[in-house]
């Protein structure tokens, strides 16, 4: 299931039934808000934040007069895109960057939201962008916590500040800053000890960590998948301690979305991480533009685009793009995408973002699990050099042995081949979709060059 994608769902056909009519009346208004409030509340957003939401959206969409190519329902999109986008915080909220080094920013949150996973994540990101982070072990009550960071450290490339778990926490929050001080790191981040609940000797802890090192952020980690709770708990952290952001781990589990879109107007405080999976590199900067357009089923290229650039070779990607014209495509450059696309996460997250995808018919059967993919791999493995370039037809025999070869069945082996020629031909039409009106963000993304990532095979059907 991708984020939002419920609430996705329900907000589009109540759009649906708004298109075909010539003009927008009260009635029409009234009717669509109601069912957008019924999606937004089952969605699990804050009950008031959904009034003043569905308050703020009728005031605009009453008499609206229809912009010059607009018909009802774009307009109304329009109207819930903008106030989605201000609800969620209007524009990005970046990391802070202090202007002496170090930065401090001290990570917050229960036991179990994924704050430990969070700080190695963020210090792979700031890594990626050439900082030079150093994580400090301050909980000291967990069973493992400071071996988990160390692992975590380890995997990202990034150091670990540890006295131990019989250490002051405070004690080893001030020690770590000094440490980061003298060793030139330009950002110091503080794993704090969780509780199952807030507790004052919790918050006591982290008022004494706050005051003895003076952190640029205060960063809040809250489990999205528990809708209201994490909005609840944001609320109580932040009254205590003057939270400056907050990060939602394990938002691609979250189907409904309430935390994502409630928490900035409950809290004021803004969302500026969140975790889009279990990987070290998938925290993503949240945009709430971005992510309103990706409830509205309206896609993310920019997210793709930026996504694409990081993981993908730019001169693979013009090669495919011509080979896709010249429908030269072959199992050796299937294969190849199929690695390729691993880099971009998961292939329903990546379809999300783009716009109208995930309603055309050929691509709702195209969640692949990672055993999948295993199999597909080892399925074109077995193939012989010219059954890879289709120099052959990979007739029964062929298929038997491919399969054997494979530890596959030869049903795998027929539906990989359908897969493969099916994929073709849904690329082909995507190629005569780019000389259409309104696509040039999908037309340079599909030739490579800069901020694209070239041929449409990057997903592996």
């Amino acid at each position: 299931m991708a984020p939002f994608e419920g609430l996705s769902s329900r907000l589009q056909n109540v759009f649906s039934k708004l298109r075909g009519k010539g003009k927008l009346t009260e009635d029409d208004v009234n009717e669509a808000l109601r069912e957008v409030r019924l999606a937004l509340l089952e969605a699990d957003v804050n009950f008031k934040v959904v009034k003043d939401f569905v308050a703020k959206v009728r005031e605009q969409a009453v008499g609206q007069t229809l912009e010059k190519g607009f018909n009802p329902a774009m307009t109304v999109v329009n109207i819930v895109n903008k106030e989605l986008t201000e609800l969620m915080g209007g524009s990005q909220s970046k990391l802070a960057r202090s202007n002496r080094p170090p930065t401090v920013v001290m990570m917050v949150g229960l036991q179990g939201a994924g704050k430990t996973t969070t700080t190695g994540k963020l210090a792979k990101m700031l890594l990626g962008q050439n900082h030079r982070p150093l994580l400090v072990a301050a909980d000291v009550y967990r069973p493992a916590a400071i071996k988990q960071l160390q692992v975590l450290g380890e995997q990202v490339k990034a150091p670990v500040f540890t006295l131990g778990d019989q250490a002051n926490p405070v004690d080893i929050a001030k020690a770590g800053l000094a440490h980061a001080k003298e060793h030139g790191n330009d950002y110091v981040i503080i794993d704090t000890a969780g509780r199952l609940h807030i507790d004052e000797t919790l918050m006591g802890e982290l008022h004494n960590i706050r005051e003895a090192t003076k952190p640029d952020e205060i960063l809040l980690v809250v489990d999205a998948m528990t809708g209201q709770d994490a909005v609840n708990v944001a609320e109580h952290f932040n009254s205590q301690l003057e939270l400056t952001g907050v990060v939602l781990s394990k938002l691609d589990g979250d189907t409904r979305g309430g935390a994502a879109i409630s928490v900035k107007a409950v809290t004021g405080k803004p969302i500026k991480f969140a975790a889009m999976g279990e990987k070290l590199d998938a925290l993503e900067p949240f945009h709430p533009e971005r992510m309103a357009s990706r409830i509205l089923g309206m896609g993310d290229m920019m997210s793709l685009i930026e996504k694409a650039q990081m993981n993908l070779d730019e001169s693979k990607a013009k090669e495919m793009e011509r080979k896709f014209r010249k429908a030269e495509f072959t199992f050796e450059d299937f294969l190849e995408q199929m690695q390729q696309v691993k880099k971009l996460g998961p292939i329903e997250n990546i379809l999300e973002m783009l716009p109208g995808m995930g309603n055309m018919k050929q691509l709702q059967n195209a969640k692949i699990d990672p055993k999948q993919m295993s199999r597909t791999e080892a399925i074109v493995l077995s193939m012989t050099k010219a059954e890879k370039q289709g120099l052959v037809v990979i007739d029964a025999k062929r298929r038997k042995r491919i399969a054997a070869g494979s530890g596959t069945t030869v049903a795998d082996v027929n539906r990989l081949l359908k897969q493969f020629e099916d994929m073709k031909k849904m690329m082909k039409s995507l190629s005569g979709m780019m000389g259409g009106k309104g696509s040039k963000q999908m037309k340079k993304m599909m030739k490579g060059g800069r901020g694209g990532f070239g041929g449409g095979g990057r997903f592996p059907f």
